[in-house]
């Protein structure tokens, strides 16, 4: 069944059986509700937080079954209830709304991606004071989903954090807009300044020296992840935020997983040896939620089908999206 919102967005790509009316509510797959054409626009713009799927691989440069994610990101709600227990939140006492997924062409890459501004525009005008979260999906996304936001709130200036061991500053006359290219896809469309771009995680020998030129020159705000422990990765997020909610009205948050440790992550094509542990993402995720101004954000380059058969990277990606909607909680 189709969603009102969009006339192109497909349902969820896996629903579990709802609970009996009137049960408890204690896991996570009984709390997020699919978004059929059946429900009441005018109810649903209430909603707390909205899930979209947005399910491309071909553009990313590394090989990449991404787009298997929010297909094995929605079957893994199972595993995790409402409950945080860290933080003494319990997130079912809001309300959150899975839209189904942004479809994808077959061969053309430029109609995927304009697909997914045309599908954000319309997700940021309804749910205009919802937290909206795109499960990735190549970094390639990111760009598109931020121009939908930009196109639905023209009158605000945005500003990204993003948790990367890579710049995405690649020169997209080499090989299209990729993920290697979302930042400076932003940069060069005039939709983001790079000074009201920053980056935590860069660290090792995963960066050519002419993209570090590039940042230089446009200003793009980076902190290596040798950096970012010497003061705490949560320290550093919320010293990066103060700076960039001076400057800008909305903040969109980019988790690249590959900003993570190989160790970590076996389930992201391009994890390295040397990035964040577990503990230090969900802690600086933590951190971004909190802040009034982060008010979208996406999950990228987790690849399930390189992922072992317990699924540790699955589980960790969705750890992070439940870690940003106590963040939010929190506030």
């Amino acid at each position: 069944m189709k969603s009102f919102l969009y006339p192109k967005l497909n349902p969820p790509s896996f629903t579990w059986v709802r609970p009996e009316s009137g049960a408890e509510i204690v896991k996570v797959h009984e709390w997020i509700q699919p978004l059929t054409a059946d429900a009441d626009p005018e109810k649903s713009k209430d909603t707390d937080f909205v899930v979209v799927g947005v399910p491309l691989s071909r553009s990313s440069i590394s090989a990449s079954g991404a787009s298997e994610f929010p297909d094995a990101f929605r079957r893994a709600w199972k595993g995790f209830t409402t409950y945080n227990l860290d933080e003494d939140v319990d997130l079912s006492s809001r309300m959150a709304v899975d839209v189904g997924d942004i479809p994808m062409h077959v061969t053309d890459i430029h109609r995927c991606h304009d697909n997914i501004i045309q599908a954000s525009a319309v997700i940021h005008e309804h749910f205009k004071t919802s937290k909206v979260c795109a499960i990735g999906g190549d970094h390639s996304i990111t760009a598109m989903m931020v121009k939908g936001l930009h196109q639905a709130r023209p009158d605000k200036k945005i500003g990204i954090l993003q948790f990367d061991t890579h710049f995405d500053l690649r020169d997209m006359s080499d090989n299209g807009p990729s993920n290697g290219t979302p930042m400076r896809n932003l940069i060069e469309s005039g939709v983001v300044e790079g000074s009201n771009m920053y980056n935590i995680g860069l660290h090792g020998f995963f960066n050519t020296k002419d993209l570090k030129r590039y940042a230089d020159e446009k200003g793009v705000n980076y902190i290596t992840l040798r950096n970012a422990r010497k003061k705490g990765v949560e320290e550093t997020v919320r010293r990066c935020l103060a700076e960039l909610a001076e400057r800008v009205d909305i903040i969109y948050l980019t988790v690249d997983m590959d900003v993570l440790d190989i160790a970590y992550a076996p389930g992201v094509p391009a994890s390295t040896p040397g990035g964040m542990t577990t503990a230090e993402l969900l802690e600086g995720v933590l951190a971004a939620a909190k802040h009034p101004k982060v008010n979208a954000m996406d999950i990228v380059c987790l690849d399930p089908l390189k992922d072992p058969q317990v699924q540790p990277t699955v589980k960790l990606g969705t750890h992070v999206f439940l870690t940003f909607l106590t963040g939010v909680m929190m506030r």
